[in-house]
């Protein structure tokens, strides 16, 4: 058999051959550092025997499926040494994923002295060097297998295999056999760095309504170097976890009797979100043609029944009422979508009235499940920067663009364009009981959204089953501190809906024609927004969405008048200022005024106040020095008004 490699070398075979010991016959140094195989871009455990002509890549720790494999065999060796420090704890999962690993249990929660029990136990396991075996077995044998071992998530994981699957387990020296598809190092020796990072409560296959496990993560590198990177990285991102920081802030709050997912949003927070919501709705409005509307929180089980919401989201909903009791039922809105069809209905459109687009700015209501949840990225309650724009078909391709490019506008001026992903958001065919249309309809539709990515050359992927039951979507991604992503903003194609609320236009024939409907958003939610932007900037956002612009520091008591004086000056002007009055020394304010993040600090004194001037210093540039109240006033109004993200002084804030 002949093994083209990744260099274009071939290698011929007279005999079948795993990849360990292709990888050992191309160099022994090569058979040490392999990690797993690419068969035909396939991914493969080293132990695979090949056994025909074929492509072949033995993948290291410079690869990320080789990594994959590496942390993978950790999380293994994770399992080994809760079941030998808590023999009672049972097995569930443990993957690879792109942090690190984790497993989960079902155990009582861990603390950080287990943790540390475990790391200690891992050690040792890791030092008996031992070689990890693959074997398979039937599936009656599999299940009794991990019968007798107690293990019922495996059992479990076993009955649901397809029939014609192979049930492969890795044994781990004497003591320990694990369920896994693979693949994984030849043994547990080559792990040389490895954390454990934190525990949580993780529920069973992700469905609240199973049972709740401890869930360990960790993670794993070749070299302590690259651990150390990785843990100091960490520690900056607990610096700039919203959830923390936005607290630290006085950002938000959540209080426990007012209810999960339900977060305060204190003053601060609430003028950074004004900001915003005042910037985008002239944004829509003055440049982009939209009209806004203003529809209930609310509305009866008819509504919903008509959009098709009462079918397919009802789960998802908060229902006021019973059917089975009430006369009338009503629920909370999870969408706005289905009230805006109502305000353009109001009045009879023609082919000339489109496409009619229609903003708002909703407050929205959705029913997560609790182990969802997460400061201020997942809630109950969220507003959102929402618009359905109602178009003939002819126009669809064009008002696609202009979602997409109102969209690119708003995150580039936020300085978040570098920071997402794009996916087509496609439906699940095997699960057409979930969505509206035939198939036809699907291909028709997640076609004209791909050829959109495609003509702007933005580079996106494919999921299937993410789509809205009326649509597929463009979702635009973000991932937060810790990895896990988000959809910040959406563009969806409807060419279904319109039939079920009787919306047409009138052609140049006089003829009734259905219209298309784009549902989009231009920041998407607000809240989640703001928890973004927090960990973008670790709190020190862009002067133009900062609560608090400019602090002016008053020398000595003896200058509070002329601070008041430039206080007023700057307020007059639009900006948001404050004065620092306390007896206290200005070095004293100058780093309470650091710490708090402010953009600009004005130290005014005896000589500032006689020249009718200021002393600057900013975030930016650190000493900026003395300039008239009406140069400082017009170069930070321009700084405002152009929403200008200006470097920051790192040295400074050190």
């Amino acid at each position: 058999m002949k093994i083209t490699l990744k260099d274009g070398s071939v290698k011929e075979y007279a005999q079948a051959m795993s990849v360990y010991d292709i990888a050992l016959d191309i160099s022994e140094g090569l058979a040490r550092a392999a990690c797993a195989g690419e068969v035909d871009g396939r991914v493969v455990d080293l132990r695979t025997v090949v056994d025909q002509d074929c492509e072949l890549s033995v993948l290291t720790l410079n690869d990320p499926a080789g990594l994959a494999a590496y942390r993978h065999t950790t999380s293994h060796v994770l399992a080994e040494a809760v079941k030998r420090v808590f023999p009672a704890a049972k097995l569930a999962i443990g993957p690879s994923i792109e942090t690190g690993f984790y497993y989960d249990f079902e155990h009582e929660p861990f603390s950080r002295e287990d943790l540390d029990k475990l790391e200690a136990e891992m050690k040792k396991i890791i030092k008996e060097a031992n070689r990890l075996e693959r074997f398979t077995l039937s599936r009656q044998d599999a299940i009794k297998f991990m019968e007798e071992k107690g293990e019922p998530y495996k059992v479990e994981l076993i009955q649901d295999l397809p029939e014609d699957a192979e049930i492969s387990f890795y044994k781990q020296g004497d003591d320990f056999t694990d369920l896994c598809a693979g693949p994984h190092l030849m043994s547990t020796k080559p792990i040389k760095a490895f954390k454990l990072i934190s525990s949580s409560m993780a529920y069973w296959r992700g469905d609240s309504n199973k049972a709740q496990l401890q869930r360990i993560y960790g993670t794993a590198f070749a070299k302590k170097e690259e651990l150390a990177a990785y843990m100091e990285h960490l520690e900056d991102i607990k610096k700039r976890d919203h959830n923390k920081l936005g607290r630290e802030m006085e950002l938000f709050t959540t209080v426990d009797v007012i209810g999960q997912g339900l977060p305060l949003i204190l003053p601060n927070g609430v003028k950074i979100i004004q900001k915003l919501q005042r910037w985008v709705e002239d944004l829509e409005d003055k440049e982009w043609g939209y009209v806004r509307t203003k529809t209930p929180l609310m509305a009866k089980s008819d509504l919903y029944k008509i959009s098709g919401h009462w079918d397919h989201y009802q789960d998802g909903m908060f229902i006021l009422g019973d059917e089975a009791v009430d006369k009338e039922v009503f629920a909370l809105r999870p969408m706005t979508c289905p009230f805006q069809y109502y305000v353009y209905k109001n009045t009879q459109k023609s082919y000339r009235d489109l496409p009619y687009r229609m903003g708002e700015t909703s407050t929205l209501f959705r029913n997560e499940d609790s182990g969802e949840m997460h400061g201020l990225t997942r809630v109950r309650q969220f507003t959102i920067s929402e618009g359905h724009n109602v178009i003939r078909p002819d126009q669809a391709e064009e008002e696609l663009e202009s979602c997409l490019h109102l969209a690119i506008h708003v995150l580039t001026t936020l300085g978040l364009q570098n920071d997402v992903t794009y996916r087509l958001s496609k439906w699940d065919p095997n699960n057409r009981e979930k969505y509206l249309g035939d198939e036809a309809y699907w291909e028709k539709t997640q076609a004209a959204l791909r050829s959109i990515l495609v003509e702007e050359n933005l580079p996106f992927k494919e999921a299937d089953g993410e789509a809205a039951f009326y649509g597929p979507k463009i979702d635009i991604q973000a991932k937060n501190v810790y990895g896990k992503e988000d959809t910040m903003i959406t563009i969806q194609l409807d060419c279904a809906i319109a039939e079920n609320f009787d919306m047409y236009y009138i052609d140049q024939n006089g003829d009734k024609i259905r219209p298309y409907i784009i549902h989009r958003t231009s920041l998407g939610c607000y809240e989640r927004t703001l928890a973004w932007l927090i960990e973008k900037y670790a709190g020190k956002f862009p002067t133009w969405l900062c609560p608090e612009q400019v602090r002016v520091l008053p020398i000595s008591d003896k200058y509070n008048d002329y601070a008041e004086k430039v206080k007023k000056e700057l307020a007059a002007n639009g900006v948001d200022v404050t004065v620092d009055s306390r007896s206290q020394k200005i070095g004293f304010k100058i780093r309470e005024a650091r710490l708090n993040r402010i953009p600009y600090m004005l130290v005014v004194g005896e000589k500032e106040e006689a020249d009718g001037v200021v002393s600057v210093r900013s975030r930016f540039a650190g000493d900026e020095g003395q300039k008239t109240l009406d140069a400082f006033t017009d170069q930070i109004c321009k700084e405002i008004r152009t929403k200008e993200i200006r470097e920051e002084l790192v040295q400074e804030e050190k």
